[in-house]
């Protein structure tokens, strides 16, 4: 599993990371987790406002930070 957490760095970039981090911890699964923060690569994802969770290439969520329950839940499809 690839994971991608999209955003400049802020502080919601920053809590979406670590509570995804912290769910596939709690999910015991093995995946890469990669921050993409020049705004060309993000804006190729199509995400018009961050943070950005990218999952295998594939958007789940876009300008808002879910919590990790939802994460584990997104993460476990």
């Amino acid at each position: 599993m690839h994971i991608k957490i999209l955003g400049p760095g802020c502080k919601n970039c920053t809590t979406l990371e670590a509570e995804t981090r912290a769910a596939v911890a709690g999910l015991g699964l093995q995946a890469t987790i990669e921050k993409v923060t020049a705004y060309p690569d993000i804006a190729a994802y199509g995400i018009m406002s961050t943070p950005g969770l990218v999952v295998d290439e594939e958007v789940l969520v876009s300008g808002r930070v879910p919590k990790r329950a939802e994460i584990e839940q997104l993460l476990s499809r």
